[in-house]
Protein backbone atom coordinates (compact mmCIF):
# COMPACT_ATOMS: atom_id res chain seq x y z
CA UNK A 1 0.00 0.00 0.00
CA UNK A 2 1.30 3.44 -0.93
CA UNK A 3 0.75 5.09 2.47
CA UNK A 4 1.33 8.64 1.25
CA UNK A 5 -1.19 8.40 -1.58
CA UNK A 6 -3.70 6.43 0.51
CA UNK A 7 -4.01 9.28 3.01
CA UNK A 8 -4.80 12.15 0.64
CA UNK A 9 -6.48 12.80 -2.72
CA UNK A 10 -4.62 11.66 -5.81
CA UNK A 11 -3.52 14.71 -7.81
CA UNK A 12 -4.33 14.05 -11.48
CA UNK A 13 -3.47 15.86 -14.68
CA UNK A 14 -4.02 15.42 -18.41
CA UNK A 15 -1.46 16.11 -21.10
CA UNK A 16 -3.31 16.62 -24.38
CA UNK A 17 -6.96 17.62 -24.03
CA UNK A 18 -8.42 16.85 -27.41
CA UNK A 19 -11.63 14.82 -27.50
CA UNK A 20 -10.27 11.84 -25.57
CA UNK A 21 -8.10 13.87 -23.23
CA UNK A 22 -11.02 16.10 -22.29
CA UNK A 23 -13.04 13.02 -21.37
CA UNK A 24 -10.21 11.94 -19.07
CA UNK A 25 -10.28 15.37 -17.45
CA UNK A 26 -14.04 15.08 -16.95
CA UNK A 27 -13.82 11.66 -15.31
CA UNK A 28 -10.89 12.61 -13.07
CA UNK A 29 -12.93 15.59 -11.87
CA UNK A 30 -15.75 13.21 -10.91
CA UNK A 31 -13.79 10.43 -9.19
CA UNK A 32 -13.90 10.34 -5.39
CA UNK A 33 -10.49 10.64 -3.82
CA UNK A 34 -9.05 12.28 -6.94
CA UNK A 35 -8.35 15.97 -7.58
CA UNK A 36 -8.05 17.19 -11.16
CA UNK A 37 -5.09 19.46 -10.54
CA UNK A 38 -4.27 20.79 -14.02
CA UNK A 39 -4.31 20.17 -17.77
CA UNK A 40 -2.09 21.13 -20.67
CA UNK A 41 -2.24 21.12 -24.46
CA UNK A 42 -0.13 22.46 -27.33
CA UNK A 43 -3.15 24.67 -28.13
CA UNK A 44 -3.32 27.01 -25.14
CA UNK A 45 -6.86 28.14 -25.96
CA UNK A 46 -8.09 24.53 -25.91
CA UNK A 47 -6.29 23.90 -22.62
CA UNK A 48 -7.86 26.98 -21.05
CA UNK A 49 -11.36 26.04 -22.26
CA UNK A 50 -11.07 22.56 -20.74
CA UNK A 51 -9.55 23.94 -17.56
CA UNK A 52 -12.44 26.40 -17.18
CA UNK A 53 -15.02 23.66 -17.85
CA UNK A 54 -13.66 21.46 -15.04
CA UNK A 55 -12.52 24.18 -12.64
CA UNK A 56 -8.82 23.51 -12.81
CA UNK A 57 -5.67 25.18 -14.16
CA UNK A 58 -4.19 25.27 -17.65
CA UNK A 59 -0.42 25.04 -17.24
CA UNK A 60 2.76 23.95 -19.01
CA UNK A 61 3.72 20.25 -19.34
CA UNK A 62 6.56 20.83 -16.87
CA UNK A 63 4.09 22.16 -14.29
CA UNK A 64 1.82 19.15 -14.79
CA UNK A 65 4.73 16.85 -13.93
CA UNK A 66 5.59 18.93 -10.86
CA UNK A 67 2.04 19.11 -9.50
CA UNK A 68 0.60 15.68 -10.24
CA UNK A 69 0.84 12.14 -8.89
CA UNK A 70 -0.81 10.65 -11.99
CA UNK A 71 -1.29 11.84 -15.54
CA UNK A 72 -3.10 10.73 -18.64
CA UNK A 73 -1.06 11.21 -21.79
CA UNK A 74 -3.42 11.72 -24.74
CA UNK A 75 -1.12 13.31 -27.31
CA UNK A 76 -0.43 12.11 -30.88
CA UNK A 77 1.39 8.76 -31.02
CA UNK A 78 4.64 10.12 -32.54
CA UNK A 79 5.31 12.09 -29.33
CA UNK A 80 4.18 9.41 -26.85
CA UNK A 81 7.74 8.35 -26.07
CA UNK A 82 9.07 11.81 -25.25
CA UNK A 83 6.08 12.89 -23.17
CA UNK A 84 5.68 9.61 -21.28
CA UNK A 85 9.40 9.21 -20.58
CA UNK A 86 9.57 12.74 -19.14
CA UNK A 87 6.69 11.89 -16.78
CA UNK A 88 8.15 8.53 -15.72
CA UNK A 89 11.56 10.08 -15.03
CA UNK A 90 9.80 12.67 -12.86
CA UNK A 91 8.27 9.86 -10.78
CA UNK A 92 4.76 10.42 -12.12
CA UNK A 93 2.41 7.47 -12.75
CA UNK A 94 1.14 7.39 -16.34
CA UNK A 95 -1.86 6.15 -18.26
CA UNK A 96 -0.92 6.51 -21.92
CA UNK A 97 -3.54 6.22 -24.63
CA UNK A 98 -3.07 3.37 -27.10
CA UNK A 99 -0.83 2.51 -28.78
CA UNK A 100 1.84 2.61 -26.09
CA UNK A 101 4.37 4.19 -28.48
CA UNK A 102 5.26 4.56 -32.12
CA UNK A 103 7.68 1.62 -32.14
CA UNK A 104 8.23 -1.62 -30.22
CA UNK A 105 11.65 -0.41 -29.10
CA UNK A 106 10.13 2.75 -27.62
CA UNK A 107 7.46 0.71 -25.86
CA UNK A 108 10.07 -1.56 -24.27
CA UNK A 109 12.12 1.45 -23.21
CA UNK A 110 9.06 2.98 -21.51
CA UNK A 111 8.32 -0.28 -19.70
CA UNK A 112 11.90 -0.33 -18.40
CA UNK A 113 11.71 3.32 -17.32
CA UNK A 114 8.54 2.63 -15.35
CA UNK A 115 10.22 -0.29 -13.56
CA UNK A 116 13.39 1.70 -12.84
CA UNK A 117 11.41 4.61 -11.39
CA UNK A 118 8.95 2.43 -9.46
CA UNK A 119 5.85 3.94 -11.05
CA UNK A 120 2.74 2.54 -12.72
CA UNK A 121 2.51 2.61 -16.50
CA UNK A 122 -0.93 1.61 -17.80
CA UNK A 123 -1.92 1.53 -21.48
CA UNK A 124 -5.34 2.89 -22.46
CA UNK A 125 -6.93 -0.14 -24.10
CA UNK A 126 -10.34 0.99 -22.95
CA UNK A 127 -12.43 -1.91 -24.27
CA UNK A 128 -10.90 -4.13 -21.58
CA UNK A 129 -13.06 -2.12 -19.19
CA UNK A 130 -16.29 -2.44 -21.16
CA UNK A 131 -18.62 -4.36 -18.81
CA UNK A 132 -19.75 -6.61 -21.67
CA UNK A 133 -16.15 -7.62 -22.41
CA UNK A 134 -15.53 -8.31 -18.75
CA UNK A 135 -18.64 -10.51 -18.66
CA UNK A 136 -17.63 -12.57 -21.70
CA UNK A 137 -14.07 -12.90 -20.38
CA UNK A 138 -15.50 -14.66 -17.34
CA UNK A 139 -17.80 -16.85 -19.46
CA UNK A 140 -15.14 -17.97 -21.88
CA UNK A 141 -13.11 -19.77 -19.23
CA UNK A 142 -15.72 -22.55 -19.22
CA UNK A 143 -16.16 -22.80 -23.00
CA UNK A 144 -14.49 -24.88 -25.70
CA UNK A 145 -13.85 -21.96 -28.06
CA UNK A 146 -13.56 -22.52 -31.81
CA UNK A 147 -13.45 -18.98 -33.17
CA UNK A 148 -13.88 -15.28 -32.44
CA UNK A 149 -15.11 -12.65 -34.86
CA UNK A 150 -14.79 -8.92 -34.17
CA UNK A 151 -16.34 -6.08 -36.16
CA UNK A 152 -15.46 -2.43 -35.55
CA UNK A 153 -17.18 -0.53 -38.34
CA UNK A 154 -18.49 2.95 -38.92
CA UNK A 155 -19.01 5.80 -41.37
CA UNK A 156 -16.15 8.20 -42.10
CA UNK A 157 -15.75 11.45 -40.21
CA UNK A 158 -13.39 14.33 -40.87
CA UNK A 159 -11.56 13.73 -37.59
CA UNK A 160 -11.06 10.01 -38.08
CA UNK A 161 -10.21 10.10 -41.77
CA UNK A 162 -6.64 11.17 -40.99
CA UNK A 163 -5.80 8.07 -38.93
CA UNK A 164 -4.82 4.51 -39.69
CA UNK A 165 -7.80 2.18 -39.36
CA UNK A 166 -5.62 -0.66 -38.04
CA UNK A 167 -3.80 1.43 -35.43
CA UNK A 168 -6.90 3.45 -34.46
CA UNK A 169 -9.70 0.85 -34.58
CA UNK A 170 -8.53 -2.73 -35.03
CA UNK A 171 -6.02 -2.31 -32.20
CA UNK A 172 -8.92 -2.46 -29.71
CA UNK A 173 -10.03 -5.90 -30.89
CA UNK A 174 -6.48 -7.19 -31.20
CA UNK A 175 -6.02 -6.36 -27.52
CA UNK A 176 -9.40 -7.78 -26.46
CA UNK A 177 -8.91 -11.06 -28.32
CA UNK A 178 -5.36 -11.39 -27.03
CA UNK A 179 -6.48 -10.78 -23.45
CA UNK A 180 -9.38 -13.24 -23.69
CA UNK A 181 -7.19 -16.00 -25.14
CA UNK A 182 -4.18 -15.06 -23.04
CA UNK A 183 -1.80 -15.32 -25.95
CA UNK A 184 -0.41 -13.79 -29.13
CA UNK A 185 -1.33 -15.23 -32.54
CA UNK A 186 0.80 -17.96 -34.10
CA UNK A 187 0.02 -16.83 -37.66
CA UNK A 188 -1.57 -13.72 -39.18
CA UNK A 189 -2.97 -12.93 -42.62
CA UNK A 190 -4.48 -9.58 -43.59
CA UNK A 191 -5.91 -7.59 -46.48
CA UNK A 192 -7.13 -4.05 -46.97
CA UNK A 193 -9.28 -1.97 -49.30
CA UNK A 194 -10.28 1.60 -50.07
CA UNK A 195 -6.88 3.12 -49.41
CA UNK A 196 -6.50 1.37 -46.08
CA UNK A 197 -9.83 2.55 -44.66
CA UNK A 198 -11.11 -1.04 -44.60
CA UNK A 199 -9.02 -3.92 -43.28
CA UNK A 200 -9.50 -7.54 -42.31
CA UNK A 201 -7.16 -9.85 -40.43
CA UNK A 202 -7.31 -13.56 -39.67
CA UNK A 203 -5.28 -14.84 -36.75
CA UNK A 204 -4.56 -18.38 -35.59
CA UNK A 205 -4.15 -19.09 -31.88
CA UNK A 206 -3.32 -22.81 -31.62
CA UNK A 207 -6.61 -24.33 -32.77
CA UNK A 208 -8.68 -21.13 -32.39
CA UNK A 209 -9.29 -18.72 -35.30
CA UNK A 210 -9.96 -15.01 -34.82
CA UNK A 211 -11.32 -12.85 -37.65
CA UNK A 212 -11.16 -9.08 -37.23
CA UNK A 213 -12.62 -6.36 -39.43
CA UNK A 214 -12.14 -2.61 -39.06
CA UNK A 215 -13.75 -0.04 -41.34
CA UNK A 216 -14.34 3.67 -41.73
CA UNK A 217 -16.40 3.26 -44.88
CA UNK A 218 -19.36 1.30 -43.48
CA UNK A 219 -22.56 3.34 -43.25
CA UNK A 220 -23.52 1.96 -39.85
CA UNK A 221 -21.66 2.02 -36.56
CA UNK A 222 -20.98 -1.52 -35.38
CA UNK A 223 -18.93 -2.67 -32.41
CA UNK A 224 -19.42 -6.41 -31.93
CA UNK A 225 -17.62 -9.56 -30.86
CA UNK A 226 -18.94 -13.05 -31.59
CA UNK A 227 -17.56 -16.14 -29.90
CA UNK A 228 -18.30 -19.54 -31.42
CA UNK A 229 -17.89 -22.40 -28.95
CA UNK A 230 -18.96 -26.02 -29.06
CA UNK A 231 -21.47 -25.34 -26.30
CA UNK A 232 -22.98 -22.08 -27.56
CA UNK A 233 -22.68 -18.88 -29.57
CA UNK A 234 -21.93 -15.71 -27.59
CA UNK A 235 -22.70 -12.26 -29.03
CA UNK A 236 -21.19 -9.16 -27.45
CA UNK A 237 -22.36 -5.66 -28.36
CA UNK A 238 -19.85 -3.07 -27.14
CA UNK A 239 -22.21 -0.15 -27.76
CA UNK A 240 -25.22 -1.69 -26.01
CA UNK A 241 -22.98 -3.31 -23.39
CA UNK A 242 -24.97 -6.50 -23.82
CA UNK A 243 -24.19 -10.22 -23.99
CA UNK A 244 -26.41 -12.89 -25.56
CA UNK A 245 -25.75 -16.62 -25.30
CA UNK A 246 -27.43 -18.79 -27.94
CA UNK A 247 -27.87 -22.49 -27.22
CA UNK A 248 -29.62 -25.11 -29.30
CA UNK A 249 -32.27 -27.21 -27.60
CA UNK A 250 -32.70 -30.85 -28.52
CA UNK A 251 -35.10 -31.49 -31.42
CA UNK A 252 -38.50 -32.86 -30.47
CA UNK A 253 -41.15 -34.79 -32.34
CA UNK A 254 -44.58 -34.00 -30.97
CA UNK A 255 -47.92 -35.66 -31.60
CA UNK A 256 -51.04 -33.56 -32.12
CA UNK A 257 -54.32 -35.29 -33.09
CA UNK A 258 -52.40 -38.20 -34.50
CA UNK A 259 -50.04 -36.00 -36.52
CA UNK A 260 -46.34 -35.75 -35.90
CA UNK A 261 -44.75 -32.32 -35.70
CA UNK A 262 -41.09 -31.36 -35.50
CA UNK A 263 -39.85 -28.62 -33.17
CA UNK A 264 -36.32 -27.35 -32.71
CA UNK A 265 -36.03 -24.21 -30.63
CA UNK A 266 -33.06 -22.09 -29.71
CA UNK A 267 -32.54 -20.91 -26.17
CA UNK A 268 -31.21 -17.39 -25.64
CA UNK A 269 -29.67 -16.44 -22.31
CA UNK A 270 -29.00 -12.87 -21.23
CA UNK A 271 -26.39 -12.82 -18.47
CA UNK A 272 -26.37 -9.79 -16.23
CA UNK A 273 -23.97 -7.06 -17.30
CA UNK A 274 -23.17 -4.33 -14.77
CA UNK A 275 -23.31 -1.44 -17.21
CA UNK A 276 -21.16 1.63 -16.74
CA UNK A 277 -18.81 4.00 -18.53
CA UNK A 278 -15.68 2.08 -19.60
CA UNK A 279 -13.49 5.17 -19.20
CA UNK A 280 -14.57 5.59 -15.59
CA UNK A 281 -13.80 1.91 -14.91
CA UNK A 282 -10.42 2.35 -16.60
CA UNK A 283 -9.41 5.38 -14.54
CA UNK A 284 -10.70 3.83 -11.32
CA UNK A 285 -8.51 0.79 -11.99
CA UNK A 286 -5.52 3.02 -12.77
CA UNK A 287 -5.91 5.03 -9.58
CA UNK A 288 -6.34 1.83 -7.55
CA UNK A 289 -3.12 0.38 -9.02
CA UNK A 290 -1.32 3.58 -8.03
CA UNK A 291 -2.77 3.63 -4.50
CA UNK A 292 -1.95 -0.02 -3.84
CA UNK A 293 1.34 -0.05 -5.76
CA UNK A 294 0.08 -3.01 -7.81
CA UNK A 295 0.24 -4.13 -11.43
CA UNK A 296 -2.26 -2.33 -13.67
CA UNK A 297 -4.97 -4.23 -15.52
CA UNK A 298 -3.39 -3.34 -18.87
CA UNK A 299 0.37 -3.44 -18.48
CA UNK A 300 3.08 -1.96 -20.67
CA UNK A 301 3.81 -5.52 -21.82
CA UNK A 302 0.17 -5.88 -22.92
CA UNK A 303 0.50 -2.67 -24.90
CA UNK A 304 3.71 -3.86 -26.53
CA UNK A 305 2.15 -7.19 -27.56
CA UNK A 306 -0.85 -5.41 -29.10
CA UNK A 307 1.48 -3.03 -30.95
CA UNK A 308 3.52 -5.95 -32.33
CA UNK A 309 0.40 -7.53 -33.82
CA UNK A 310 -0.92 -4.20 -35.11
CA UNK A 311 2.35 -3.47 -36.89
CA UNK A 312 2.34 -6.95 -38.43
CA UNK A 313 -1.23 -6.55 -39.71
CA UNK A 314 -0.40 -3.09 -41.08
CA UNK A 315 2.66 -4.41 -42.90
CA UNK A 316 0.68 -7.29 -44.42
CA UNK A 317 -2.04 -4.92 -45.64
CA UNK A 318 0.66 -2.70 -47.16
CA UNK A 319 2.34 -5.68 -48.84
CA UNK A 320 -0.99 -6.84 -50.26
CA UNK A 321 -1.66 -3.37 -51.68
CA UNK A 322 1.77 -3.31 -53.35
CA UNK A 323 1.17 -6.81 -54.74
CA UNK A 324 -2.14 -5.77 -56.30
CA UNK A 325 -0.56 -2.65 -57.81
CA UNK A 326 2.19 -4.75 -59.42
CA UNK A 327 -0.32 -7.28 -60.79
CA UNK A 328 -2.40 -4.47 -62.27
CA UNK A 329 0.51 -3.13 -64.33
Amino acid sequence: MNRTLSSRPIRAGVIGVGTMGENHARVYSELPGVELTCVTDHDEDVAQRVADAYETDAVSPETVRDRCDVVTVAVPTPVHYDVVSDCLNAGVHVLVEKPIAETIEQGRALAELARDNGVVLQVGHIERFNPAVQTVSDLIEDLDVISLEAERLGPPTDREALGNVIFDLMVHDIDVVGSILGDQPDTVTAMGADGGQYATATMQYDDIVASLTASRVTQKKVRKLTVTARECLVEVDYLEQSVLIHRDSYPEYLTDDGKRRYRHESVVERPRVDNGEPLRHELEAFVEAVRTDSEPVVTAEDGIEALETVQLVDSLVGDEKQKREVEAR
